[in-house]
């Protein structure tokens, strides 16, 4: 779990905005209604201290309460980053083209929140990302990694 100051603002995009308003209104409106009906049903089926059911839907609804806070306390303080086209360099909302030892590769720059390494989206907050946010197109940035120093050159921004 992340934990963040009650007014940081958390950079996010428009689409990473959308994904974690659509996780809390299915947590709220769809997952947390059958797990109370759960747990009714479980506290319904008598002694409750030998009651397994019981005790993992109430486990798994504290840990769901405990998301829906989170995600209701990112999406207040998430500031949606411009998408307007125009960049001054690697940012939030970005797409950034970089060559490594020859070979291409392509990162999305996202917030934290919505980081995804699998999927090329890194965030700001990384490593990589540190050392790409600011840099412009010929420049380079280098990143220390287990196997010493990566040079990582910017070749395109989106």
């Amino acid at each position: 779990m992340r934990t963040m100051s009650m007014s940081q603002n958390i950079q996010i995009t428009k689409a990473g905005l959308e994904v974690l308003n659509k996780e809390l209104d299915g947590l709220v409106n769809v997952k947390r209604p059958k797990l109370v009906e759960r747990l009714s049903y479980a506290r319904s089926q008598g002694d409750l201290a030998e009651n397994s059911d019981y005790t993992y839907a109430k486990e798994d609804l504290e840990f769901m309460d405990g998301r829906i806070s989170e995600l209701e306390e990112v999406l207040k303080n998430a500031k949606v980053v411009p998408s307007n086209g125009k960049t001054n360099g690697v940012a939030v909302g970005t797409t950034v083209t970089v060559k490594i030892n020859g070979d291409k590769s392509v990162f999305e720059i996202v917030g934290e929140w919505e980081a995804d390494p699998v999927n090329k989206k890194i965030s700001h907050e990384s490593p990589l990302g540190k050392a790409l946010v600011g840099k412009k197109v010929g420049e380079k940035a280098e990143v220390e990694a287990p196997a010493g120093k990566v040079i990582y050159e910017i070749l395109e921004i989106k």
